[in-house]
């Protein structure tokens, strides 16, 4: 399963893209395939046909996990 990734890069725009599977903490790189802007445009610091990108970790800033869409949507306590 694929997660959905929101990556905060240092000096640079964060950009969207997906990883197989989440880091583990002895990870030295994060692997990111399909990256794009929060648009879905290119980056353009990419060349066009780009698919996966390697960062350093101490490249990034932080990374946030997006929700996917397939999950269900969680219900909380609901007055009538």
């Amino acid at each position: 399963m694929a997660y959905t990734i929101l990556v905060h890069i240092l000096n640079e725009e964060p950009f969207v893209g997906e990883v197989e599977e989440m880091p583990s903490a002895m990870d030295s790189l994060l692997r990111i395939q399909n990256p794009r802007k929060r648009d879905g445009k290119d980056l353009p610091y990419l060349q066009g046909d780009v698919t996966t990108v390697i960062y350093p970790w101490n490249r990034i800033n932080f990374v946030e996990i997006l929700p996917s869409g397939g999950e269900d949507e969680i219900i909380g306590f609901v007055r009538e």
